[in-house]
């Protein structure tokens, strides 16, 4: 029957590929593990961005720009989970690829415990020290007191999400991205509820939005947790895991957890190196007070949001690569991994060229005042052109990691970050060009990296690297 959506992606299968773009068949498997992905990407960055914009509504400048410090730190817990749950991914796909399910649930059961142990540390550092957190990084007394109280209510959301980012990273390396996006796009939505709720209904201000954060990231660990654990969700149209986590021994699989630890490691580093920038970004920031600091988590949020694209396009790529080696396939792999890199490429920029055009109003979503919306508009602006380069970093490094070749990308993301953006962002301090070395800074901290993990992929020195971890390679078989 035309118009069906099968005709619809074999039409546009067919133009990407008469374009260069994509292969037509690679299209469809592409697309299946990533419209879900998309859509709960962007479920999961529009809450933060939700409770930004309420939070300007409710408290002001003042609550934006604590919420902003806060929000640095709760981005390095998400970095981190997707650190670990990139060499989750990748040992994962390769493993149920190389039809190892038993191998692949040894492995998802490792990567839960892990996570319970980079929990620990982080939820007492959060409990203990959050006004001096937030201090250190040079925020105004009204700002400090409302950044203090979002870290202290969001700290058991960290455990929560942590198991959450396992969870749903497991279900991408099998091939389900539906069951996530169901259940992790209904905690945004309810998230987004109970944040409007305390915010706006009981006056709970920046405290409210934690809160909802912090439920709502419960829920989907519980729900997400029952399939986990193999249990049948029912008739929803959402499957168990196919690689359960099982309560029987061994409850530690030292060889799995090395071999996980060592293609984790560099990823986490380089996550890491994402979000620890921000901290000096923020610190910079506050010298030209809160509206700046408001404005450029505002660019954060919309470029954050603008990144779900890769929320799909780079797990495909992970998924679908590490797939295709764990059968030996080394020229599919190949040929996946470059169509996907350049299909992203084209949605970003029609993406980004959307939000420039729309970046004012946007801005006056968050802030009000000719001054903060002017302020706020170029950051939008300057977000969308740098998130262009989010989209090659993330699906040529996706590409990259689904081979379990991590270490590289980490160097790529220090190099932009640290070489490149921090130094254009200080030189702002030191001379006239003020807040357009923050601009600089949001453009190279993305399109350096991108640009570096792009020629290492063409290299193709990945697929020497997946050798060391396909089932093949496993000295038990």
């Amino acid at each position: 029957m035309p118009g069906t959506s099968d005709d619809v992606v074999d039409a546009l299968g067919r133009a990407l590929d008469r374009l260069g773009i994509i292969d037509a068949e690679r299209l469809g498997p592409t697309l299946e593990l990533a419209w879900p992905r998309v859509v709960t990407g962007f479920a999961i960055m529009s809450k933060q961005t939700a409770d930004l914009a309420m939070v300007g509504i409710a408290v002001g400048t003042a609550g934006t720009a604590g919420l902003a410090f806060a929000l640095g730190y709760w981005s390095i817990v998400v970095l981190l989970g997707l650190g670990l749950a990139g060499g989750t991914v990748s040992l994962v796909s390769q493993n149920y690829g190389g039809d190892r399910s038993d191998r692949a649930s040894l492995v998802v059961k490792q990567s839960a415990l892990i996570a319970a142990l980079f929990a620990a540390p982080i939820m007492l550092v959060f409990g203990l020290f959050a006004s001096e957190l937030i201090a250190v990084l040079g925020a105004e007394p009204e700002a400090l007191r409302h950044g203090t109280v979002y870290l202290l209510f969001v700290t058991p959301a960290v455990l929560f999400e942590l198991l959450n980012l396992i969870a749903s990273r497991t279900y991408t390396g099998v091939g389900d991205t539906f069951t996530e996006m169901v259940v992790r796009s209904c905690g945004a939505v309810l998230n987004v509820v109970l944040s409007a709720l305390f915010i706006f209904g009981l006056g709970m201000g920046v405290a409210g939005a934690a809160l909802g954060t912090t439920l709502s990231t419960g829920a989907v660990m519980v729900v997400l947790g029952w399939g986990m654990f193999g249990r049948s969700y029912g008739g929803l149209g959402m499957e168990p895991s196919p690689v359960p986590i099982s309560l029987s021994t061994p409850l530690v699989d030292l060889a799995i957890v090395r071999q996980l630890l060592e293609v984790s490691a560099p990823e986490i580093g380089r996550r890491l190196a994402q979000g620890l920038i921000i901290f000096p970004l923020l610190w910079i920031a506050a010298s030209f007070g809160p509206v700046v600091v408001t404005a450029l988590e505002v660019a954060r949020r919309v470029r954050a949001m603008i990144n779900s694209i890769n929320w799909g396009m780079s797990l495909a790529s992970s998924s679908l690569v590490g797939q295709h080696l764990g059968a030996d396939e080394e020229s599919e792999a190949g040929a996946y991994g470059a169509g996907i890199i350049r299909l992203a490429m084209v949605v970003y920029l029609v993406v980004a060229a959307a939000v420039i055009l729309l970046a004012s109003p946007i801005a006056g979503l968050f802030v009000s005042g000719s001054e903060e919306v002017a302020v706020t508009t170029t950051f939008v602006a300057v977000a969308a052109i740098s998130a262009v380069g989010l989209g090659l970093d993330g699906t040529a490094s996706g590409a990259l990691v689904g081979a379990g070749d991590t270490r590289w990308p980490f160097v790529a993301s220090l190099v932009g970050r640290y070489v490149f953006a921090l130094p254009a962002a200080l030189v702002g301090l030191a001379t006239p060009l003020g807040i357009g070395g923050l601009y600089l800074a949001l453009v190279l901290e993305s399109f350096v990296p991108g640009g570096i993990n792009y020629g290492l992929f063409r290299s193709g020195r990945w697929k020497v690297v997946s050798r060391r971890y396909r089932p093949s390679a496993d000295a038990g078989d």
